[in-house]
């Protein structure tokens, strides 16, 4: 017995043909055509900002750029993200704290750094010297001496 999910009915679309009789050699979501409209109203937006005039080229380079750019918005969404949901986290990314790679302070200067006129000596090592009654060694382990045995992570039994 074969089991069949609902997968079927998400795969079809809201799509717009066009009017009755007179279709379109297209086909494109319900989605898609609110999307265009906006993007090639911000097209149109940006190039009149930046200088071009309202004649057939530009407004046809517009069209192809509506149509990139409502492609590229189009393939990112679907019945399991709709566009409401690629735009929150949009929103998200581009407003999510960021670490902050710049340093602080200005540049190094050896000014506060304090040099003594003299080397500082090693201390003897007492090789052959007896130790004294206070420095007897303890059954139990020194919290130091637990520390300088571990190997990689791993603590020795107490």
């Amino acid at each position: 017995m074969r089991v069949r999910t609902d997968d079927e009915v998400y795969r079809v679309d809201a799509v717009w043909l066009g009017p009755p009789k007179a279709t379109f050699p297209w086909r494109a979501r319900y989605v898609a055509w609110g999307v265009g409209i906006v993007v090639f109203l911000l097209v149109t937006a940006v190039q009149r900002q930046i200088g071009f005039g309202f004649d057939f080229i530009n407004t046809g380079w517009g069209f192809v750029i509506t149509i990139a750019l409502t492609r590229f918005i189009t393939a990112r969404i679907s019945h399991e993200r709709p566009l409401s949901s690629v735009m929150t986290m949009w929103v998200r990314e581009l407003t999510a704290p960021r670490e902050k790679t710049a340093g602080r302070g200005g540049a190094a200067s050896a000014a506060r750094i304090r040099v003594n006129p003299q080397r500082p000596r090693r201390r003897p090592k007492n090789k052959g010297a007896k130790r004294t009654a206070t420095a007897t060694p303890t059954p139990h382990r020194r919290q130091s001496d637990r520390r300088k045995k571990e190997v990689r992570g791993v603590r020795t039994p107490a």
